[in-house]
């Protein structure tokens, strides 16, 4: 793949359109002070990577610390702070329907480089009736991506440095 982003499928930086296209950089998930468990951080994390790709809103989503954002003037930066979370039970879930909801609340924020923030969002995500504990950390990232794909972004900038 050359770069370690994980890529769509389009011209380098440019839609359909013709307009140049964000790339994005997903920060690790910020706990937030709370005591999540770090399966559930890591997971976000994965889930988010995932569905952002497939949005197709941005031209490469890198993970975070990828050098090969270093250089890129048309990055944007995705950080995500956990504000509240409640452990399920599958169990609980399985026999009742009604308690051992899992539940998670995070605020979303796109960044450029010099820290403006271009998006702020509240999500949830959860898992009430059936499914692991995770689906909720699928759901979340899921909600995250749907929540940027209907925004609108600013444009970025033309630069003669992107390839």
């Amino acid at each position: 793949m050359g770069l370690s982003a994980l890529t769509v499928p389009a011209l380098a930086g440019v839609n359909r359109t013709g307009v140049a296209q964000w790339k994005v950089v997903v920060d690790q998930v910020d706990a937030g002070g709370l005591n999540v468990a770090p399966e559930f951080r890591v997971a976000i994390y994965e889930n988010l990577l995932d569905e952002l790709v497939k949005t197709k809103q941005f031209s490469a989503v890198f993970r975070s610390g990828d050098r090969g954002a270093n250089d890129v003037p048309t990055v944007l930066f995705l950080k995500t702070t956990i504000q509240s979370y409640t452990p399920g039970s599958e169990t609980k879930r399985a026999v009742t329907t009604v308690t051992g909801a899992t539940k998670l609340k995070v605020r979303s924020q796109l960044c450029t480089r010099d820290g403006k923030v271009v998006f702020e969002r509240e999500v949830d995500g959860n898992v009430r009736f059936f499914g692991g504990n995770l689906r909720a950390t699928h759901n979340l990232a899921h909600h995250i991506a749907n929540a940027i794909k209907e925004s609108s972004l600013p444009e970025p900038a033309p630069s003669t440095r992107e390839q």
